[in-house]
């Protein structure tokens, strides 16, 4: 370990449990935006109700504090945060589309999500803990990992302004303030630079709500507060028949799971960076190999629990890495507190339909300032790549191109050309007609397989591919480590 003086607590320290307490909800209250956002987007996109989407938002709390919790007393044992990845969001899409299609429930659509991350989750727990995230490493560079990022966000596009539009001067005031406050007074004031999505969406829903008690806003209206599920809702989520398994067995398709190791292969690339981030902002240096591994297979394990306990798979967040580096508070007790903390908030009911109630217009807003930031992180992903390379610029290009394109041609809508994949896949079983249909629905995927062959046929250096860089203890084996839990001094 490092011994770095502007580390106010160490990874080892234990600060008062008044301090320790207020640090850890500041842990909490810094990812509670981009943890209910995912809900508050999938949810209504399956057809959920108020009180369904509460059970939603209380699951995906609870599923975050036991990934938390596992990852910093087990895992890589670094201060980081847990929390729904947006990796998954595209495949998450592509199943609730499917389900749409069908007329199925949303109780048989979480079932297919469930059933698609416990395999995956086997998947990256036999990466980590095998230590095969090296090689993975060395086949995923930021050629083919920008280019999924970046369709992660752009596959989103039909969920921001449509959303906004619902009510335009409610999602237009949640806008100018997150850009008010994270662009014109976060660098003046360190309030607005660690809450600026939460300090919007209190300003917004608080003026919403007062709007709605007072008789401006009728029921019905699109930013109109109904704390009906808040008052439906119990106060505690204990009895093991709401919590395991919420929405029934899980269902497995192969197409889908396919799709959600997409996901899964950029969560963990995305993970391996914020462990080396968290590790030198918390005090320490380049984590080991072996801290690596049990950090990608702690993630495996804390996902299986997600489909097991009703929520959506969990990774690393880079917000409260940068917290640590703000605070110079590197304790991972602290991060264990919060991890506590974000149980609690699960478990107690009323605030998952207290978090529902936040008006569509409110999320439309947040979706338009979020899912754009997601596809600037690919870019900036790719330009760890070489981008003088001609070869680089076609793979990228390529993948994100077809990326786009081939989830138009498998929905049918090319139909100047061709009415669709019907024709292609004549004659296949029907097992892998539904895998190909699904894989190709995905542009992640599409661009993710795409990426990964060209990638690693066309002949190109370490250093045009982006991977000269990466620390040894990444794409070395995971040998035993003679001081589990210890990082390495830089």
């Amino acid at each position: 370990m490092v011994d770095d003086p502007r580390i106010i607590y160490p990874i080892d320290s234990r600060p008062p449990p008044v301090r320790t307490v207020v640090l850890a909800a500041q842990h909490v209250l810094t990812m509670f935006g981009a943890t209910v956002a995912v809900p508050l987007l999938l949810g209504p996109q399956m057809g959920m109700d108020q009180e369904q989407i509460a059970v939603l938002i209380s699951s995906v709390m609870v599923c975050s504090g036991l990934a938390t919790l596992l990852q910093a007393t087990f895992g890589t044992r670094l201060p980081i945060i847990q929390g729904v990845s947006f990796s998954f969001l595209a495949a998450f899409m592509a199943i609730i589309a499917y389900g749409r299609a069908r007329g199925l429930t949303p109780e048989e659509m979480m079932q297919l999500i469930a059933g698609s991350i416990i395999v995956g989750s086997m998947v990256e727990s036999i990466v980590g803990f095998s230590g095969l995230i090296g090689w993975v490493r060395r086949i995923l560079s930021p050629v083919v990992i920008g280019p999924v990022i970046m369709l992660i966000g752009l596959a989103l596009f039909q969920h921001g302004a449509p959303k906004a539009g619902t009510h335009w001067p409610t999602s237009g005031a949640t806008i100018l303030l997150v850009l008010a406050f994270s662009l014109l007074l976060a660098p003046r004031l360190r309030f607005f630079r660690m809450f600026p999505i939460l300090s919007a969406v209190v300003i917004i829903c608080a003026v919403c709500g007062v709007l709605s008690g007072t008789g401006t806003l009728a029921p019905g209206h699109p930013a109109y507060v109904s704390l009906d599920g808040v008052r439906n809702a119990s106060w505690l989520r204990i009895n093991p028949g709401e919590v395991i398994l919420p929405w029934g067995r899980p269902e497995f398709h192969g197409g889908f799971i396919v799709a959600v190791l997409a996901g899964f292969l950029a969560s963990m690339i995305e993970s391996v960076g914020d462990y080396h981030a968290c590790s030198y902002m918390a005090g320490g240096g380049d984590p080991t190999a072996r801290q690596i591994s049990r950090g990608i297979g702690c993630e495996g394990v804390a996902c299986l629990m997600t489909g097991l306990l009703g929520g959506f798979s969990s990774t690393s967040y880079s917000e409260n890495i940068g917290l640590v580096k703000l605070t110079r508070v590197g304790s991972r007790y602290v991060v264990q507190v919060a991890g506590v903390l974000l149980i609690l908030l699960g478990v107690f009911a009323k605030f998952g339909g207290l978090a529902a109630a936040i008006p569509g217009p409110v999320v439309g807003g947040l979706y338009c300032t979020l899912f754009g930031l997601i596809s600037a992180v690919g870019v900036q992903q790719l330009a760890k790549a070489d981008l003088s390379s001609d070869r680089n610029l076609f793979i990228a290009g390529f993948s994100l191109f077809m990326g786009l394109s081939v989830p138009a041609y498998f929905e049918g809508y090319v139909t100047m050309y061709s009415p669709g994949a019907a024709e292609l896949l004549a004659g296949c079983p029907e097992a892998v007609q539904n895998m190909v249909r699904s894989v190709g629905m995905t542009g992640m995927a599409v661009a993710a397989i795409i990426g990964i062959v060209l990638d690693n046929v066309v002949p190109g250096t370490a250093r045009e591919r982006g991977l000269e860089g990466i620390s040894p203890a990444v794409l070395a084996s995971a040998a035993p480590d003679p001081r589990p839990g210890s990082s390495k001094e830089s």
